[in-house]
């Protein structure tokens, strides 16, 4: 993979990039969540397009600080980044975390940060319709793949068909949930829960939501989130099933197939 030019060099070229790949906390920082990181550049080299990223300059969007109660954390840490992207004048962003993608569409415009935010399989869906990517196919032939719903980008922000038609075009049989779409169920991560304790009772989310994943037959558990990719890994070790079914990104998915 060629290096990936941070925002600085475009300007310093007098360029302005076509997006910027919001990489998010977990993207950066989380080893599972680098190779997703790692295989979306790539697919963004792949099909030509000039994109920048933060780097140093990119800070936490504030998601756990505001679902964990803490409004004056979140507005400290939105108000940074908005300095930073309205000092750059950037207009797209791109990220592959929905926590990242919610709040930077739905909570930083009331705080003067007013962007196009797109999720990373938006974005790879727009490449693949527009024929800047073309996926060869055959990595995942006869695999059947079932799609978790990450709640953010999908019950909260109602996108459901863009992922499902990334995998469709992947020659595999995608196998759906007995709960998805609207009727999704969360993984257990949301709500800044990812960093607590589990509360009391019979079983905890994440078990409950591989269970039902793992009811499918899967090869490969397909998300959209690195909260979600933690939440589903952990579940299909307590089956003891991690070495049978992989989960894995869309993004990666995705850049195993490219021609």
């Amino acid at each position: 993979m060629d290096r990936v030019k941070e925002i600085q060099a475009f300007i310093s070229e007098g360029k302005v990039p076509e997006i910027v790949f919001w990489v998010g906390c977990a993207g950066s920082y989380d080893e599972r969540a680098q190779r997703v990181s790692k295989a979306f550049a790539e697919i963004l080299q792949k099909a030509g397009v000039e994109f920048a990223i933060l780097g140093a300059e990119e800070g936490c969007t504030g998601d756990p600080a505001k679902r964990a109660g803490n409004e004056f954390l979140f507005q400290m840490q939105a108000m940074q980044n908005i300095e930073t992207l309205n000092g750059y004048g950037i207009k797209r962003l791109v990220t592959a975390c929905p926590h990242c993608y919610n709040t930077l569409k739905n909570e930083y415009p009331s705080l003067g940060g007013n962007y196009d935010v797109v999720h990373h399989t938006q974005f790879i869906n727009e490449l693949l319709q527009s024929g800047r990517l073309a996926i060869e196919g055959g990595a995942f032939e006869g695999k059947k793949i079932t799609y978790h719903d990450s709640c953010y980008l999908g019950r909260a922000n109602n996108i459901y068909e863009a992922p499902r038609m990334v995998i469709e075009r992947l020659d595999a049989d995608l196998q759906e949930m007995k709960r998805c779409r609207t009727n999704g169920l969360c993984c257990g991560a949301g709500g800044a829960q990812m960093f607590k304790e589990a509360e009391a009772g019979n079983k905890e989310v994440n078990i409950e939501r591989a269970e039902e994943a793992l009811d499918t037959n899967p090869d490969i558990i397909a998300v959209n989130c690195p909260f979600c990719m933690t939440m589903m890994r952990d579940g299909t070790k307590h089956f003891e099933k991690e070495d049978s079914v992989e989960v894995m990104d869309i993004a990666e998915l995705v850049n195993q197939n490219l021609k």
